[in-house]
């Protein structure tokens, strides 16, 4: 029986991109909500990760509608209304892909104008092809995320690769271990920051 971290938030935004480990998380919607009760949930799957879920079964697992992270299904702005209502986010899990584009700062998506400008601790949970950790280019976009405060990194563990049959793919460790580890970097924000909002976190110098 898997462990529950504890997590100190009631809203948790929760954003699945294109790997094939997205095919497991129904499983881990159930968990979730076995696990935290209390916990409103809200997720967003980008379209490439329909090729192995799909939103209908992820949404059977919550009380609303999985939104797709794409300008054309977006008939609001969404991205603000989880900017502001997320307590924190996690990303599970992020393709090299997705990952490179939030390291970058850039806002293509719904999703990644939502994480670029909430002030929520961010968890990153990289799912890898071989060779895809050593890659410098991926160094440098964990080099760029790791630098955020807000931002916390969940390494990848090695896993079985579908197209290679070998275990030299990179997949995210278990939910529980991301959930614990957002956990450790929102606390540490809070007793840094005990009066934060999206401002007090600048420094006087900062402001404009």
């Amino acid at each position: 029986m898997l462990d529950v971290p504890p997590l100190g938030v009631s809203r948790l935004l929760l954003v699945i991109t294109g790997s094939a480990a997205a095919s497991g998380m129904p499983q881990w919607l159930t968990w979730i909500r076995a696990a935290y009760p209390e916990l409103r949930l809200k997720v967003v799957m980008s379209p490439s990760a329909r090729r192995f879920v799909t939103p209908l079964s992820l949404a059977l697992r919550l009380d609303e509608e999985v939104a797709v992270d794409d300008w054309e299904e977006c008939d609001r702005a969404r991205h603000i209304e989880h900017a502001e209502w997320a307590e924190a986010a996690l990303v599970y899990p992020a393709t090299f892909h997705f990952t490179a584009r939030l390291a970058l700062g850039l806002a293509d998506s719904p999703a990644l104008l939502t994480l670029q400008c909430t002030d929520a601790p961010v968890a990153v949970a990289p799912s890898l092809p071989p060779g895809g950790l050593d890659s410098p280019a991926f160094r440098s976009h964990w080099a760029a995320l790791a630098a955020r405060p807000q931002v916390v990194l969940v390494p990848p563990v090695q896993g079985h690769s579908l197209t290679t049959g070998r275990e030299d793919s990179w997949v995210p460790p278990p939910l529980p271990d991301a959930l614990r580890r957002l956990e450790e970097r929102r606390a540490a924000l809070a007793a840094a920051h005990p009066d934060s909002g999206p401002a007090s976190l600048l420094a006087d110098g900062d402001r404009s």
